[in-house]
């Protein structure tokens, strides 16, 4: 991934934590006015961000416009896939937070793993593999496009939120700016794949043995950040 895309996916990253966390927090409180933009961006979940122009005053994308020093403004192309990202981020966190008292957003930490693939994880046997879950994640990971990835992520999303399961949904957001480049699938499928054994580790140690458990993509790639 060059370093342009890199920078762009921190930035996607840092504005989707950035919009997420008051929600949260109003939603939490029961504010109406955050209750009712929840209620809003759920309807976005695993849509196309082009099917629904009446999302596009939440999904606010005007930090990205702005230039800052020494650094070119983005072009069109980066734009949209940022748009796009941002939107399935969004679109899916309301989703996970729908009628939880939990913060179904969490910032990951090394400590703490909240990457797809720890959160996946965390839904199976600390001693096993769920075959069916695990499938889910595979079938997210080999997804053609963002449109059936987020549509494929809805199901797993779906499976966390029963659970209360958090995810960092900037860090989420960031993946799937990244997935719409070329080779970009393959660096975020990595990342699910450490992440998944990232978030078995503490389980094995609590057992004294090793990990047990495959990578987010059936060819065996592990994945980058144990997020």
């Amino acid at each position: 991934m060059t370093t342009t895309v890199a920078t762009v996916r921190s930035r996607v990253a840092e504005l989707a934590a950035a919009r997420i966390t008051p929600w949260q927090d109003g939603y939490l409180r029961d504010r109406p006015r955050d209750v009712a933009v929840l209620a809003r961006l759920r309807r976005g979940a695993g849509r196309a961000a082009a099917d629904l122009p009446d999302l596009w005053t939440l999904v606010d994308t005007a930090p990205l416009h702005a230039g800052t020093d020494g650094v070119r403004p983005l072009s069109e192309q980066q734009i949209t896939r940022a748009e796009d990202a941002l939107h399935a981020a969004l679109t899916l966190w309301a989703l996970h937070q729908q009628s939880r008292s939990a913060r179904m957003h969490r910032p990951h930490t090394s400590q703490r793993p909240a990457g797809l693939g720890a959160a996946v994880r965390r839904l199976m046997p600390p001693d096993g593999i769920d075959e069916p879950v695990r499938k889910r994640l595979v079938r997210a990971g080999t997804a053609p496009d963002l449109t059936a990835l987020s549509q494929r992520l809805r199901d797993l999303i779906v499976l966390l939120r029963r659970t209360d399961i958090p995810l960092d949904y900037g860090l989420l957001a960031g993946q799937l700016y990244a997935w719409q480049w070329p080779d970009g699938a393959d660096t975020v499928r990595r990342e699910w794949g450490r992440s998944f054994h990232a978030g078995a580790a503490p389980a094995a140690q609590a057992r004294g043995g090793s990990a047990a458990g495959d990578p987010a993509t059936e060819s065996d790639d592990s994945d980058k950040d144990a997020s």
